[in-house]
């Protein structure tokens, strides 16, 4: 059910859930809403999305009396107000996700298959679609296992470079992060910067997106438009997604890349452009250009700067940092404040695999805080994790990890010490991502000079990027 009033609005979001099998029904106010939870369709529904400015009651009030009636109905709330607020009041009364307008059709989508998947956690699990904004600076990057450590390095030079660059990663692992970090530290920092997410964007559309129109090119160009291409003369574009580009239009990107000059569809003649090309991609396109499904000469062009970011199950000693530094965040928002995280709680986060990784567990530490009463998150704020990993193996009675703490593994898996060594490495590298890198913070806090702390390194075979 899609409680709204405007009926463009109404008309597109029935036509992007018709794609996916879903069968919409359409009210236009909450007294209608409340009235058809009762009804034969009313009976069937799997999910209600709820637009913010419904006439009528207050939208997080419409929540509450809605998931009152039916409480194992997802709702979903669009609103165009990206104040985390919002968020907070909205997920109190009992909404399972919520959108910023306008929406890309693959996130409300994404959104609605999260909300409604029976097979996978629900609620502290789900992804939630919007995230909090962070500065874009390699610094505020939290983590130190050596495979992010060397991606960041990766990074980080190729910033201060003019080539084109491919970032791999899972979704989640924070790719958008390390683009903007890059284009900030970059030659082209004062140039524009546009992101185009090839997913959310239809396949009709992605060619005159990227290179423009002119005024009747064709059926429905009524008016010229610039494109992403030459919008981003003199500055950076980032292709999220490009795995999912199609041929045709990969082909015509190589060409325009190579020559340096882009052609609007139905132009007479070309323009001269500057741009540095970032690519993002959820899957290794070295596979896709084996399998015929992606342009070798395209990725030829990419491949010489590589950016590949570990998915959080293969650093889950960074899990520690990471929830203490979006706790802080979180604690900033308006509307919630700064609770702490125990032992116990941070052993349970390590022990999950995380496959929304850094993403996800950012929103299930920011549902956690919504609902949390105390000083301080435990294992008990989250219920389905717990669950799912049987917190009674996990954790003591006294709340307390039994392997030691959350990214410094004590014991191998037969139950025996680690060696020494292993042990003192792995708390130099956690100090230095949770220091971010300020070599005499570290020292300083581990009780060592700098000196000792550099021959430390070495001596562990620590990377100087870690």
């Amino acid at each position: 059910m899609l409680i709204d009033d405007e009926p463009a609005q109404s008309r597109l979001v029935s036509a992007l859930a018709a794609r996916e099998g879903w069968r919409t029904l359409v009210v236009r106010d909450s007294e209608t809403a409340i009235a058809t939870l009762g009804t034969r369709q009313g009976m069937q529904l799997s999910a209600i999305i709820l637009d913010q400015w419904v006439p009528g009651d207050e939208a997080c009030d419409l929540i509450a009396e809605l998931k009152a009636r039916r409480p194992a109905l997802p709702i979903l709330m669009l609103t165009a107000s990206a104040s985390p607020l919002l968020a907070v009041e909205a997920m109190r009364a009992g909404a399972t996700d919520y959108l910023i307008k306008p929406v890309a059709p693959e996130r409300l989508m994404h959104a609605l298959r999260a909300a409604t998947t029976r097979e996978t956690p629900r609620d502290e699990l789900a992804p939630l679609t919007e995230k909090m904004p962070g500065p874009p600076s390699f610094d505020a990057m939290i983590g130190a296992a050596p495979t992010f450590r060397a991606a960041l390095a990766v990074a980080a030079k190729a910033a201060r470079g003019h080539s084109h660059v491919l970032i791999e990663g899972e979704t989640g692992t924070g790719k958008e992060m390390v683009v903007r970090a890059m284009h900030a530290a970059s030659p082209r920092a004062k140039g524009p910067l546009r992101i185009v997410n090839v997913g959310a964007t239809p396949a009709n559309s992605i060619e005159s997106l990227l290179f423009g129109h002119e005024k009747g090119a064709f059926p429905g160009a009524f008016d010229r438009q610039v494109g992403a291409l030459q919008h981003c003369d003199g500055g950076t574009l980032v292709l999220d997604e490009i795995d999912r580009l199609p041929a045709s239009v990969q082909d015509r990107l190589l060409e325009s890349i190579q020559r340096g000059d882009v052609r609007p569809i139905g132009a007479r003649h070309s323009f001269r452009v500057d741009v540095r090309l970032i690519a993002a991609s959820n899957y290794p396109l070295a596979d896709l250009v084996a399998t015929g499904h992606f342009l070798p000469g395209l990725h030829e062009l990419l491949a010489p700067v590589c950016v590949m970011l570990p998915p959080l199950r293969e650093r889950s000693q960074d899990i520690s940092a990471l929830a203490r530094h979006f706790l802080a965040r979180i604690g900033e928002q308006p509307g919630l404040r700064r609770v702490g995280i125990t032992d116990g709680a941070l052993s349970l986060l390590a022990a999950y695999d995380w496959p929304g990784n850094v993403r996800q567990l950012q929103a299930t530490l920011f549902r956690a805080c919504v609902f949390c009463e105390g000083d301080a998150l435990t294992a008990a704020d989250f219920p389905q994790l717990s669950n799912m990993l049987g917190v009674e193996q996990q954790v003591t009675p006294g709340n307390q990890a039994v392997h030691g703490s959350p990214g410094v593994q004590l014991y191998t898996p037969d139950g025996n010490l680690r060696p020494l060594e292993e042990i003192e490495a792995d708390v130099i590298r956690l100090a230095i991502g949770h220091y971010r890198g300020r070599m005499t913070e570290v020292a300083r806090r581990l009780g060592i000079g700098r000196s000792t702390l550099y021959r430390k390194l070495s001596e562990l075979g620590i990377d100087s990027a870690a």
